[in-house]
C-alpha cells in the first residue's frame, strides 16, 4: 500500500516510523561527531595530524567502497540493509567506551573503529536515500526530504551541546554510549514499518560489478545537472572536513574553549540548518528551483570566511563563529533538500542505488583527503592560516553549479524517459538536465 496522497506525510504512519527512529539516531551521531575527536584530544592527547587521520579514517570508506555498495544496494531490498547497518554501528560505537573502561583504548583502535563505522554508514546512507522513493510517492519527496533534513538540523543544534555536556560529565569515550543506544532506537523504528518494500527488478542478464558501476557513473556524468551538483558537493566537503578538523583544535588550544563551549558554538550555529529545512520549500516557490539553489550555495560557501576573520575571543568573535556555521547550515541544508530531490526525481529506480552511490563517491570521497590536508596544514603553517586557505576553497565550489544547467531550472522535470535502461546514453536521454518547457 502506497503513502496517502492527501494530508501530507504527517498522516503517513509508516513514514513517521522511519522519521522518528532516524531522528534519535541523528542526535546520537552528532554526539559522536564531536565526542570521538574530543576523546582523541583530551584522553589520548592527539596531534593535529593524528586528528586528521582519525577524521580521514571515518570517511575513507566513502572513497573506497561507495561504488561497490551502490551495486549491492540496487540488487537487494534496502530496509534490511539499513537495519543491519545500524546494528553494526551500535556495536562498534559501544566498543569504544568499553575499551576506555578497561584501560586499553589507543588512537590506533579509534582509527579502526572509525573506519568500520564509516563503512556501515556508507551502506546505511545509500540504502536510505534509495529506500525513501519506495516508501512515499515521488511528488512527496521534497516534503519527505525536508522533514528528514529538519530532524537532522535539530540534531545538529542539540547534538554538539549535548556532546559537550556529556564529555564534561562522563568523559568523551563514555559519551559515545548515547550514540550506540540511538542506533538501536532507529533499528526498532525500521522493524516496525509494515509497508511492503518492492523487490528489486529481476536482472535480465548477469552483469559484472564493474559494468554495473559504469552504468551508474554514466548517469552521473552524462547528466549535466547531476554532474555539477556532485562536483560542487565534493569540493565543498573537502573544505568542510578541513574546517571541521582544524576548528576543534583551534578552539580548544588557541582560543582556550572547553568542550561545552565548543559544543555550544557549533550547536547554536546549527540553528541555521533548521531554518534552512523549514524555509527550503518557500524559497523554491519564490525564486524557482535553479535560482534558489544558487542563493543557497552562495550562503553556505561564503559563510566560512567569517571564521578566520574573527579576531579571536570575545563577544564579537563568538558571534562571528556562530554566524559562520549558521550560514553553512542554512545554505547547505536547503541546497541538499533541493538537489537530492532533483536527483531522486530524474533517476530511474533501477539505477537509483548506483547513482546515489556515484554521487556519494564524488561528494564524500574527498572527505578523508580534506581531513588529511587540514591536519597537515595545521601542523605545517598554523591553524589560523589553514582556516584562511580552507575558507578560500569554499568559494571555488560554487563555480561548478554556477556554470551548469541548474540555475535555469524553474522546477523539477516531469517528462522523464525512465523506461529507458540508461538515461544518460545520448543527448536526447540527458534532456532532463535542461529546464522543463
Amino acid at each position: 500500500m502506497r503513502a496517502p496522497r492527501f494530508g501530507g506525510l504527517w498522516r503517513d504512519r509508516e513514514f513517521l516510523k522511519l522519521w522518528s527512529g532516524e531522528a534519535v539516531s541523528q542526535l546520537g551521531a552528532q554526539v559522536t561527531q564531536l565526542a570521538l575527536p574530543l576523546a582523541a584530544v583530551y584522553q589520548l592527547h592527539a596531534s593535529s595530524t593524528q586528528l586528521g587521520l582519525l577524521n580521514s579514517a571515518s570517511y575513507a570508506p566513502f572513497l573506497g567502497l561507495t561504488l561497490f555498495i551502490g551495486v549491492w544496494v540496487d540488487r537487494r531490498r534496502r530496509r534490511p540493509l539499513m537495519i543491519y547497518g545500524n546494528l553494526g554501528r551500535a556495536l562498534l560505537v559501544g566498543s569504544v567506551p568499553l575499551c576506555a573502561a578497561l584501560g586499553v583504548l589507543r588512537i590506533e583502535y579509534l582509527y579502526l573503529a572509525a573506519a568500520a563505522v564509516g563503512t556501515l554508514t556508507v551502506l546505511f546512507d545509500i540504502s536510505y536515500q534509495s529506500y525513501l522513493p519506495s516508501l512515499i510517492e515521488r511528488e512527496q519527496l521534497v516534503e519527505g526530504n525536508s522533514k528528514l533534513q529538519a530532524t537532522s538540523s535539530i540534531a545538529q543544534i542539540g547534538g554538539p551541546g549535548l556532546a559537550g555536556l556529556l564529555v564534561g560529565w562522563i568523559t568523551a569515550p563514555m559519551a559515545l554510549l548515547f550514540n550506540a543506544l540511538s542506533y538501536l532506537v532507529s533499528v526498532a523504528g525500521l522493524l516496525a514499518i509494515r509497508r511492503p518494500e518492492p523487490h528489486p527488478a529481476p536482472v535480465r542478464e548477469r552483469t559484472s560489478t564493474a559494468r554495473s558501476i559504469a552504468e551508474g557513473l554514466r548517469m552521473v556524468f552524462g547528466n549535466a545537472s547531476i554532474r555539477a551538483i556532485a562536483l560542487e558537493a565534493g569540493t565543498y566537503n573537502l573544505c568542510w572536513m578541513s574546517l571541521q578538523t582544524v576548528f576543534v583544535l583551534y578552539a580548544a588550544r588557541e582560543l582556550g574553549m572547553g568542550p561545552g563551549t565548543i559544543g555550544l558554538v557549533l550547536g547554536v550555529g546549527a540553528v541555521g540548518s533548521l531554518v534552512g529545512a523549514l524555509a527550503a520549500g518557500r524559497l523554491k516557490q519564490r525564486l524557482g528551483l535553479g535560482r534558489a539553489v544558487i542563493a543557497e550555495l552562495v550562503l553556505c560557501c561564503g559563510g566560512p570566511m567569517l571564521v578566520p576573520l574573527a579576531p579571536g575571543t570575545g563577544v564579537l568573535s563568538y558571534a562571528m563563529y556562530v554566524a559562520a556555521f549558521a550560514c553553512c547550515g542554512i545554505g547547505s541544508t536547503m541546497s541538499t533538500i533541493h538537489v537530492v530531490s532533483l536527483r531522486q526525481v530524474i533517476t530511474p529506480d533501477h539505477l537509483l542505488g548506483r547513482v546515489n552511490a556515484g554521487c556519494r563517491f564524488i561528494a564524500w570521497g574527498p572527505l578523508p583527503l580534506g581531513a588529511l590536508i587540514g591536519g597537515y596544514l595545521g601542523d605545517a603553517v598554523g591553524l589560523r592560516t589553514t582556516l584562511w586557505v580552507t575558507a578560500a576553497g569554499f568559494l571555488l565550489a560554487l563555480l561548478w553549479v554556477a556554470f551548469s544547467p541548474v540555475p535555469a531550472l524553474k522546477d523539477f522535470p516531469t517528462d522523464l524517459p525512465h523506461q529507458l535502461p540508461d538515461a544518460a546514453a545520448d543527448d536526447r536521454e540527458a534532456a532532463p538536465a535542461a529546464p522543463p518547457a
